[in-house]
This record gives C-alpha cells, sequence and structure tokens, in this order.
C-alpha cells in the first residue's frame, strides 16, 4: 500500500478493506509509519513513535492506525507527558477504559500527539516541545488543546485520532483543520479508572476525523460505562453509523452570529455563517436569528469556569509535583498554568460550590432552549487561526483570571457544550481563500441528541462535501 493510497482511505475504509483481505493490516501499520515519518517534521504532531503494538483481529476496526493525544488517557508502559516539563517522565501504569476498547475494537495505537501544556489552552505552542503548525498554513496555529491529533488527521497521517474537550479541544483544531469533530455527551466515554470525572465534568473524551462515518464508528465502538464510573448515562438507542446516512428530518435550528462576549465575529466568519445557513434552508430546515439567555452574565461565565479550571489545574500540577519530587515554578511550568495554580490555591471551596450553582443556571437556561430548538448553529471560532507566536506572546503578564478571559475571547461559543455536558460538533463547512485556512461551522444539541447531529452532519457532507481540498502539507 502507498501513501497515495493509504491517504485516500478513511478509518472505515481501511477496517472493510482489512477485512476483506485486500490488503494486511501490517501494510497498513507501514504506510501509516511512512506517512508520519514523511510530514511530522514539518509540522510537529506526533511527539513520540511506539513499537509493539497489536490489534485484536475480530474488533470491528481491526487494523486501523490510531494516535492518541499525550492528555487524558493512559496506555501502559508509555510516556504520559500532558505537554509539560513537570511529567517530562511521567509512565503509565495500566491501560484506561479507553485504551482497552480502543484495542478491543481493533485499533493499532501508534503513539503519542502533541497538547499545550496541561491541555490549559486553545492553541497548541507548549514550551516542552514547541508548536505544532497547521498544515493548510505552516505559519498559523493549529487550535488545541487537541492541535496534535487534528493536525496529524489533516494532513494524512492517520485517518482519525483520540482527542479530548473540556472547553472546546475538539471542535477548536477540527475546525481549524477542516476536520469533522463531534464532542459526545458527558459520560458517554469513560474517564476511568484514575478519575471519574475531568476538570470537575467539563472534559471528555472523543475524536477527530476527516470524514462524518469515522467519527461515528469511532464513538460507537468507545462509549459505554465502566465498572466503576460514577453515573451510567443512558445508552443511544441506534448505532451512530446508521445514522450518517440517515435523513435527520426538518430541524429547527437556532443561529447566534457573535458572541456573548459583545465581540463580533470576523467578516470572512460571518459570510461563511451566513452560507451555512443557506445551505441549511435549502436542505429543509427551518433557521432564526437567536440570542441564546444562559442565565449568566459574560464575566460570570468565564468565572465559572475558571474556578473549575483552575482548582483542577491546581490539584494535577500538585500531584504531578509530588509524584516527581519537584518544586513548582517557572522551570517546569508555563506562566499561564502558574497562573490557574496560583488561583486554584486561593480560591475557597464555598466559590466551586458557587460555580455548581452557576453551571445548573446555565444547563436549566439551556435545557428551555432545546424545548423550543432543535439545535444551536454558531460559528465554531470567530475569527480564523492565529499566526503562530501570538497567542501566547502575553501570558506572563496575565494572572489566572486574566489568562481564562484571553482563553475565552478566542474561544467564546465552544465552552457552552461543557458547561452543560451536551454534545457539539464543528462542521468543515467555510474556507478562508485569502489566508488558505479552513473555518468549523457548530452545532449544539440537547443532551443524548449524538444521532441527531450526526444525522445533521452526515446530510451535510452528502450536498456540501469538504474532501475537494488537501492541505498544503500532505502524506500522500
Amino acid at each position: 500500500m502507498n501513501s497515495s493510497e493509504y491517504t485516500s482511505y478513511d478509518a472505515v475504509g481501511l477496517a472493510q478493506l482489512i477485512a476483506n483481505g485486500e490488503v494486511k493490516p501490517e501494510e497498513v501499520q507501514r504506510a501509516a509509519v511512512k506517512a508520519i515519518n514523511a510530514v511530522n517534521g514539518s509540522l510537529s504532531a506526533v511527539i513520540e513513535m511506539w513499537e509493539g503494538e497489536t490489534h485484536h483481529a475480530q474488533g470491528h476496526l481491526g487494523g486501523v492506525p490510531m494516535l492518541v493525544k499525550d492528555l487524558g488517557i493512559s496506555v501502559k508502559n508509555r510516556r504520559n507527558q500532558l505537554g509539560s516539563r513537570l511529567a517530562a517522565d511521567q509512565v503509565s501504569a495500566h491501560d484506561s477504559h479507553l485504551t482497552q476498547k480502543m484495542r478491543e475494537s481493533g485499533l493499532v495505537l501508534l503513539g503519542r500527539t502533541t497538547t499545550p501544556e496541561l491541555a490549559a489552552s486553545t492553541t497548541t505552542e507548549p514550551q516542552f516541545n514547541g508548536g505544532t503548525r497547521n498544515p493548510w498554513n505552516t505559519d498559523y496555529s493549529a487550535g488545541g488543546s487537541s492541535g496534535g491529533s487534528a493536525v496529524a488527521v489533516a494532513s494524512g497521517m492517520v485517518p482519525a485520532a483520540h482527542a479530548t474537550d473540556g472547553g472546546g479541544s475538539i471542535r477548536i483544531p477540527a475546525s481549524a483543520n477542516r476536520l469533522f469533530g463531534l464532542k459526545p455527551s458527558r459520560g458517554r466515554i469513560s474517564m476511568g479508572p484514575d478519575v471519574d470525572e475531568v476538570w470537575s465534568g467539563l472534559a471528555v473524551h472523543g475524536f477527530v476525523s476527516r470524514t462524518v462515518r469515522d467519527s461515528a464508528a469511532l464513538l460507537d465502538a468507545v462509549q459505554g460505562n465502566s465498572s466503576g464510573d460514577p453515573f451510567v448515562i443512558a445508552p443511544l438507542s441506534q448505532r451512530l453509523i446508521s445514522c450518517v446516512n440517515a435523513d435527520p428530518g426538518t430541524l429547527r435550528i437556532g443561529v447566534m452570529t457573535d458572541p456573548l462576549n459583545g465581540q463580533r465575529s470576523a467578516p470572512e466568519v460571518v459570510r461563511a455563517l451566513e452560507q451555512t445557513v443557506a445551505h441549511l434552508i435549502s436542505l429543509g430546515h427551518q433557521v432564526e436569528e437567536v440570542t441564546p439567555d444562559i442565565g449568566l452574565s459574560w464575566d460570570a461565565f468565564v468565572e465559572m469556569n475558571a474556578r473549575y479550571w483552575a482548582s483542577n489545574t491546581a490539584a494535577w500540577i500538585d500531584a504531578l509535583a509530588s509524584a516527581t519530587n519537584s518544586t513548582v515554578g517557572p522551570a517546569l511550568l508555563e506562566p499561564s498554568n502558574l497562573a490557574l495554580w496560583r488561583l486554584g490555591h486561593e480560591l475557597t471551596a464555598i466559590e466551586l460550590v458557587g460555580a455548581m450553582h452557576m453551571r445548573n443556571t446555565v444547563t436549566q437556561k439551556m435545557g428551555q432552549f432545546y424545548q423550543r430548538y432543535d439545535m444551536l448553529l454558531t460559528p465554531t471560532l470567530p475569527n480564523l487561526p492565529e499566526v503562530l507566536g501570538h497567542y501566547n506572546r502575553h501570558q506572563a503578564d496575565l494572572d489566572g483570571r486574566g489568562w481564562m478571559h484571553h482563553v475565552f475571547d478566542h474561544s467564546p461559543f465552544t465552552a457552552l457544550a461543557n458547561v452543560c455536558g451536551t454534545p457539539a460538533m464543528s462542521v468543515p463547512l467555510g474556507f478562508s481563500d485569502s489566508h488558505n485556512l479552513p473555518m468549523g461551522m457548530q452545532f449544539f444539541a440537547a443532551f443524548n441528541q449524538e444521532p441527531a447531529l450526526v444525522k445533521l452532519a452526515g446530510q451535510l457532507e452528502r450536498a456540501f462535501p469538504w474532501h475537494n481540498r488537501r492541505p498544503a502539507v500532505w502524506a500522500g
């Protein structure tokens, strides 16, 4: 299997070739390694390749190569460095539940992808191992925090890759790299056994892919709770792969053009959103402009998230420092995470309980919204990706709350789904010819409504396919 053949297939397509005996798993794995070696030097998306990983022959995705984000998931006897010098020597003692399910599905784990330090950013430019470059325009950010995974998929290294999302970290890099990115409902994929909820429930596991059916098939393969998980989500009534070609029906979709922070979306982004609305109307959907009432001011919304991010980050840093016998300080941590660590230690238990109350306010208000609308549509990001180096240039000047406002001003649309625990997706429907950069459009749905999102995504993919372009850096 040569590079051109390998990169022409998605994960489902590769699995079908292997299952039919048309190609051997070893050939696919060699092609994947060749693809990674061909382009990773110019993109810096994969930080370590693994040898000796095998696949489960009976799995639905037997032999399909997979890369995992260097955060949120444990792979036995493999390093888990979290994009940080503080965790540089950490090795996982066992597989996480998600790793076990990926192995059972037949996926071959080939290595780790880059992440910003402790995932506390929406650009992937850690001091630990440098910046990850966007394959569409290598002067620009790949987004984050699952930037390495997104770049690996967008450039053809692998058809799909593991990602996490605590404030938009699946959808933001999907938007920046012209991928499909689905954030599932809270609890859809087990976070165990080492944690019950990441970032107090804001963060979830998922994937980025070039096709809708790949994300659907992967989520089908790994969803479900494991023994000891704190709660059990209602199982989906149908396999998501069966939803890709299903009719979504006529949907009532509210569209929000500008974010709730009072800023305006960039003109190119607005034009792409307007084109998406025209597409939806042409498909028979009902679309109207809305401004959702989330029950909080923008400042209160950011403060709520700051309390969750900072308290969890501080606890995480303290645990890592204890495990490595290290001293917390600028030698091992970037200024932004030091600022969050300080804020986390300043917060009181009462303030964290207050954040829980604020989260309930937002969740209840959005529950009322979904009684009137099936979905909410926004741009995934209000602006195009930034030039590398621009995002982090002032991080040393910001305290913890200042950093949170910076992060949320960059990505003001996405965190609403994390707060509510509801599914959302970025669909690659926009493109900036002037910058040669993609733009994603984001759809939110109510809790447990992944099937509705996949049905709409499949309809959009068939009607307005995004597979006609390849990035400037392409492994094929």
